[in-house]
């Protein structure tokens, strides 16, 4: 099976042995993504509507060098810091994906790798 590697050029993915997407056949996983800058700078800081926002468009760009789309997504997992901000993540993420629906989990976790990262975003898509 003919296997494809998305990555995003952070120093993140060769310390820990990962890819931004991965593409095996007509399926494609997107790794929890989040809001940081083409230099790897956290974007937005304490607006969770922003940093959805922009994690989404990161998992849009790794979809994109795919040849997929958000379109093509059929699952999405957030993962947030505080679940008192569900209404402004979903917000975001209803935007992004209003008709396309995808199946989707929204937890709270205790904390990400950066504390001033507020969401993370997986995807997976379906061509």
């Amino acid at each position: 099976m003919d296997r494809e590697h998305v990555s995003s050029g952070t120093e993140w993915e060769s310390t820990v042995g990962y890819s931004r997407a991965v593409r095996t056949g007509d399926e494609i996983h997107v790794s929890g993504t989040t809001a940081t800058d083409e230099d790897g700078a956290v974007v937005a800081p304490g607006d969770p509507y922003a940093q959805t926002v922009r994690a989404i468009e990161n998992v849009a760009d790794a979809l994109a060098a795919l040849d997929a789309s958000l379109s093509d997504v059929v699952r999405t997992r957030l993962f947030v810091t505080d679940i008192d901000d569900w209404e402004e993540i979903g917000r975001a993420h209803g935007e992004f994906f209003d008709t396309v629906r995808p199946a989707t989990t929204m937890v709270q976790v205790e904390r990400l790798i950066d504390p001033a990262m507020l969401v993370e975003v997986e995807a997976i898509a379906r061509l």
